[in-house]
């Protein structure tokens, strides 16, 4: 029997006297024990579906059809108390964006005592011992520690584990995990999928993991649903999807992450925007028409039903036979290497001063330990490792946010270790940072136009039109239209506001940029467009770049070359293909070990090979 089914659920917002679908049709069964995988771009209806299980639906929307139940009762009908008391303890949720869910106003232990207090799943003065073993559960180290500190005093990937923590502290019977890795690097990644593999199989688990990465849906679910503008494109075993999909959105998002096998290729670009609810309501034909590559005059006049392809796999799709045939672009032609040195560390380090504590004196933490590089004109240069193995902590170092301990930084042969004032315009002038989040980074007061053209109103050039003028140019060379420059950041999306953030970065015409973690949370297309448009700028205009990330598959499509980090100290570094085709180093094949294979029939087992362990016994 189902532990959760969905039959024809259809979910609207209703405004104006009329109804806009944002879930139309929706059927599915998860049976105890099993992984449900939710994929598809942001808008396709992966967090509604969570939220319409919680009943947590936004403002003016409601379900307008059919039934969710949830151990053979309707969780829509169902009494609030009724529900409140399922939430939390049999059904438990992983949400998206950590930072939020967190209560920034309570210690991580104060909330930890509050949520086992309400799912009664450990005797009261046993709290603390219950929360320490969730913590080492989610290989969160320093875990008493970590019960007197503040939601903003831990790193993203640490808030997330707390909150799968939480989720796995009532051994619910259905875990709903919205993109619960997103945040999280290649090996605390692996963790936690192995974690959610144990509990689905002690436990009897039943788990929906919604997630934008088809090929991680592939290893650890067993069935996987696609979807697209609120409806499903295809639906059926993971392994079959992935191997051999049956619809076009699957095939195009396959192609467009970038993959890790021997043969280097292009990314797969979607054109345009997934249509918005306004758009579906006066759609006629199939909903994915304007971007499939395969689209004929019939996919325009009617919409396509679910329709049985092979075995227990379902496609909403005229042509199914005709995917297969949509084939990646060739590899992108990477920029020629110069040998000029642009930029270089000579044994930089820097050490942070812990804040005295009671009866304990300061000590001493070295983030970076004597790190030797060079950038070379044109090169894109990868910085990888786990969170804090001192990526972040480099980049600061580079730009002058923070001062070196110790060593040398020489920018265009100018030595500019001291930051002093002079040395700080020099760096603005040739050398820009593109900031991880674009939401905190873009002022929500300013228009598109005075954000991006900050550079030339800093140093006093050109009057408004002049600006606007500028703004339109960088808005046009990076695909947007020139009119966003009169928007504001709120009605931009997750990834129009990272190709702003790039926008005003290249506005100062810099030879350096440093990238933090920019692709990072961003649907694959999105992805496949901002790593394309990476490359096409530094083909039109020679820049050099730091590149970081957790993503060893977009380093692997984008760099030149790489730095592997691990505890502050760059262990290995070289050209991108040879480091990743023969690391040398324990960790660096710990951390390529960790990433889920291209082949969906490949054995994903990351301990076999003991690097992991190594790496942790160090």
């Amino acid at each position: 029997m189902a532990l959760l089914a969905a039959n024809n659920l259809s979910v609207a917002l209703t405004r104006g006297g009329s109804a806009f679908p944002a879930i139309s049709d929706l059927s599915f069964q998860l049976e105890p024990g099993k992984i449900l995988g939710l994929v598809g771009e942001s808008g396709a209806g992966k967090s509604m579906i969570g939220r319409t299980i919680a009943q947590l639906l936004p403002s003016g929307f409601s379900v307008t059809g059919g039934t969710l139940d949830f151990a053979g009762e309707d969780l829509v009908t169902m009494a609030p108390e009724k529900r409140r008391r399922l939430l939390g303890r049999d059904i438990a949720f992983i949400p998206q964006e950590p930072l939020s869910a967190l209560n920034p106003v309570l210690t991580i232990g104060q909330q930890m005592r509050e949520h086992l207090a309400r799912i009664g799943k450990t005797e009261p003065a046993r709290w603390r011992e219950h929360a320490l073993a969730m913590f080492a559960a989610v290989h969160l180290p320093h875990g008493a520690e970590l019960l007197d500190k503040y939601p903003h005093q831990l790193s993203g990937g640490m808030c997330q584990r707390v909150l799968i923590a939480m989720a796995f502290a009532s051994r619910p019977r259905l875990l709903v995990a919205d993109e619960p890795t997103t945040a999280l690097d290649v090996t605390i990644q692996a963790r936690i999928v192995k974690l959610i593999e144990e509990m689905r199989q002690h436990e009897d688990t039943a788990v929906v993991f919604i997630t934008h990465d088809l090929r991680l849906a592939a290893q650890i679910c067993d069935q996987v649903l696609v979807l697209y503008a609120g409806r499903p494109a295809e639906y059926g075993p993971a392994r079959d999807v992935f191997a051999r999909p049956a619809h076009p959105y699957s095939r195009c998002l396959q192609l467009a992450s970038p993959g890790m096998g021997s043969e280097r290729r292009g990314l797969f670009i979607l054109p345009e925007r997934m249509p918005g609810l306004q758009a579906i309501k006066t759609l006629t034909g199939c909903r994915f028409a304007d971007r499939c590559p395969n689209v004929v005059a019939q996919c325009r006049t009617s919409e396509p039903p679910l329709a049985k392809v092979d075995g227990e796999r379902v496609a909403a799709c005229i042509r199914p036979e005709a995917t297969a045939a949509i084939e990646p672009p060739p590899a992108a032609a990477h920029a020629k290497v110069t040998g000029e040195t642009v930029l270089e560390a000579s044994g930089v380090s820097k050490d942070f001063v812990t804040r005295r504590r009671l009866f304990r004196a300061p000590a001493t933490f070295r983030a970076v330990d004597k790190a030797d590089f060079v950038l070379r004109e044109n090169e894109f240069v990868g910085i990888v490792g786990e969170s804090g193995s001192g990526k972040s902590t480099l980049a600061r170092l580079v730009v002058g946010l923070e001062s070196p301990s110790q060593g040398r930084l020489t920018l265009l042969g100018r030595d500019v270790t001291a930051n002093r004032t002079s040395e700080r315009a020099f760096r603005r002038e040739h050398l820009q940072i593109v900031f991880q989040d674009p939401q905190s980074a873009l002022n929500p007061r300013r228009r598109v136009a005075g954000i991006v053209t900050q550079a030339m109103e800093a140093a006093g050039g050109g009057t408004g039109t002049e600006r606007l003028e500028r703004a339109r140019a960088l808005l046009d060379e990076i695909g947007l239209a020139p009119e966003t420059a009169l928007r504001y950041p709120s009605q931009l999306s997750g990834g129009q506001k990272q190709r702003v953030n790039i926008a005003r970065a290249l506005c100062a015409l810099p030879r350096v940029l440093v990238a933090d973690e920019i692709v990072s949370g961003l649907d694959v297309s999105v992805q496949a467009q901002l790593l394309d448009l990476l490359l096409r700028l530094r083909q039109e205009r020679g820049f050099s770049m730091l590149f970081i990330s957790h993503d060893l598959s977009v380093v692997r499509y984008l760099c030149d070359r790489v730095l592997v980090m691990y505890r502050g100290e760059i262990v290995e570094s070289g050209p991108t293909e040879t480091v990743f085709a023969a690391p040398s180093h324990a960790y660096t094949r710990a951390l390529l070990a960790s990433v889920p294979p291209d082949d969906a029939d490949a054995a994903w087992n990351r301990d076999d090979g003991g690097d992991l362990a190594l790496v942790e016994r160090a």
